[in-house]
């Protein structure tokens, strides 16, 4: 239920940092593309090079990226592009990224498609690199690059040098566009950890601790020692603590302190949390302490979720929060708000993505959801009333289980509590989103009986799409009644091994899951009896009724339990 809406970053390098009325023209095809949020634009007048970054659906972003791979080959002639970053191509890099709801796996599919996509119909040669990577190698950018531009016309067309995907003698076509690095990689997060002290030498002793390349290993002396080296006499390093990181101490004086400034290049191999504590324990064992955490750019949502459960584990606390709270606790166990205020709509991006959305129903107050079921208009009606009802009745046995979790005395008990907590924020979720979509359910109804019925096309169409319409009608208030009736498991053990002075809650949290089970009842069986297939219709009902029998069984039985225990 309520799967996770995908979201995927694109951060493009194009090679043109000077001209504004070009970068312009690339950033408005991105802009343009309807589903996709351009975050950011980032030229540099030295390099000469801008670094753009966007984000929203897979198929929405990929579109995106082709337009603005195609404008920038339109726009930037690379025989006369000059500046001090390497490169290659009129766009030289092109990675996907996964943000939410989405594999890295799925990210190098969609890569290596769009790289032959832009080689078939753009006529720019594409190499593959990272997660996308086809030949092993290949997963070094630099590898890709190799030469750079200068060298495009050799690489066209020697064996083993060729890119992956247009691959031709050189012309007049490739000369001008060069090539196009397309790959996929996991979220970069770019963080500085503040200490409590100016030695940027300290700092920098911290940063060798825990950075993945580590430090130098020398001889005698750790500081002034001569470097060792290998058999191969390459120079010998004593690698640091945590994998995919890259790190260094430096001294900010805007803030009148050091840090250490870190890249996570792969936040599943480190998430945010582990790299935190890491340096706090590098930096207590030098006399140091890590007063806060900035965050430079954005972040997924799931960095501060995971962060968020894993201090509140070590504090033996119930996960089963809401996500707001689970934000809050990470922002403040990290120091996430040490030199200046955090707020994670402005810095975390499916909170930046959500922003331009449609307020729906689940987003108003108590009051305005209220008014909006009292109006004249059919919806919301009753599955909508009847979803919310099973988001009370889960919230209430959520609620049971945190009071439970954090009951003095039941200390040991918190992980058990913990876990009935974190189901029920699983339910509330789902049947949150079924609030919305049975209204919506509803709506394409509506629009289906609005279609023309001039000809007999007309209305067969028409006919059809009724019929579509109404089978969509019937099976969403049947998953209501599916994730209402997981409502009962929750109050029931509530009942039985949650906190007695809360007993009431879960009972009325199982007085509220009927009514959600019985109420969608009834809107699959309106809506199932205007069918033309009364087999499916015969099936519906059925099952609607199995459900109905399961929860009077199941609320009875919690009714009974609480009512004994409250005399």
């Amino acid at each position: 239920m309520n799967k996770e809406k995908q979201l995927v970053e694109c951060v493009p390098n194009f090679s043109e940092g000077r001209n504004m009325k070009v970068i312009n023209q690339i950033t408005d095809v991105v802009k343009q593309t309807k589903g996709v949020k351009l975050l950011d634009v980032d030229p540099g007048e030295a390099t000469n090079r801008t670094v753009v970054t966007f984000v929203g659906p897979p198929d929405a972003v990929v579109e995106a990226a082709f337009k603005a791979v195609k404008k920038a080959g339109e726009l930037i002639d690379m025989r006369l592009h000059h500046g001090a970053h390497p490169r290659m191509g009129a766009t030289d890099v092109l990675p996907l990224i996964p943000v939410a709801g989405i594999t890295l796996e799925e990210c190098a599919e969609l890569a290596r498609k769009l790289a032959k996509r832009i080689a078939d119909e753009l006529e720019i040669p594409c190499y593959c690199y990272e997660a996308a990577a086809l030949i092993a190698e290949r997963r070094n950018l630099a590898v890709c690059r190799e030469g750079e531009y200068e060298a495009l016309t050799e690489k066209l067309s020697t064996p083993g040098k060729q890119p992956d995907f247009g691959a031709r003698p050189i012309d007049e076509r490739a000369m001008r566009t060069g090539c196009t690095a397309v790959g996929a990689r996991n979220f970069l997060i770019a963080t500085n950890f503040n200490l409590n002290t100016t030695s940027t030498r300290r700092a920098n002793a911290i940063a060798f601790d825990v950075r993945e390349k580590g430090r130098p290993l020398r001889e005698g002396n750790p500081i002034t020692g001569k470097v060792k080296k290998d058999a191969h006499g390459n120079p010998m390093t004593l690698p640091g603590t945590l994998k995919a990181t890259k790190a260094i101490g430096w001294f900010i004086d805007e803030y009148g302190i050091a840090q250490v400034s870190m890249n996570i290049t792969d936040i599943d191999v480190t998430p945010l949390h582990v790299a935190f504590d890491e340096v706090c324990r590098c930096a207590q064992n030098r006399g140091i302490r890590v007063t806060g955490t900035e965050i430079v750019g954005l972040i997924p949502k799931r960095t501060l979720i995971e962060a968020g459960k894993y201090f509140l584990e070590k504090q033996q606390r119930s996960v089963g929060i809401p996500e707001e709270d689970i934000i809050r606790i990470a922002v403040k166990s990290m120091g996430l708000d040490d030199l200046k205020p955090f707020h994670p709509r402005e810095k975390v991006i499916e909170f930046l993505c959500e922003q331009e959305e449609k307020k729906q129903l689940v987003d108003l107050t108590v009051d305005e959801f209220a008014k909006e079921t009292s109006r004249e208009s059919p919806a919301p009606g009753g599955g909508t009333i009847a979803a919310y009802m099973g988001v009370l009745g889960a919230a209430l046995g959520t609620m049971v289980a945190n009071l439970s979790s954090h009951k003095p005395g039941w200390d040991d008990r918190w992980a058990e509590f913990g876990t009935w907590a974190a189901r029920g924020q699983e339910l509330m979720t789902s049947l949150l989103h079924l609030v919305d979509e049975d209204t919506e359910a509803f709506n394409r109804v509506m629009a289906a009986f609005g279609l023309p019925k001039k000809t007999e096309e007309d209305k067969a169409a028409r006919t059809q799409a009724i019929q579509a319409a109404t089978l969509d009608a019937a099976q969403v208030p049947l998953k209501t009644m599916k994730e209402a009736a997981k409502v009962f498991e929750i109050c029931k053990a509530m009942a039985i091994e949650g906190n007695p002075n809360s007993i009431s809650d879960a009972g009325v949290g199982a007085l509220a899951a009927r009514a959600a089970v019985l109420g969608a009842g009834m809107n699959v069986k309106i809506n199932a009896a205007s069918l033309a297939d009364k087999t499916m219709a015969s099936a519906l009902m059925a099952e609607a009724d199995d459900l109905i029998a399961q929860a009077n069984t199941a609320e009875t039985e919690i009714y009974t339990l609480v009512s004994k225990a409250i005399g």
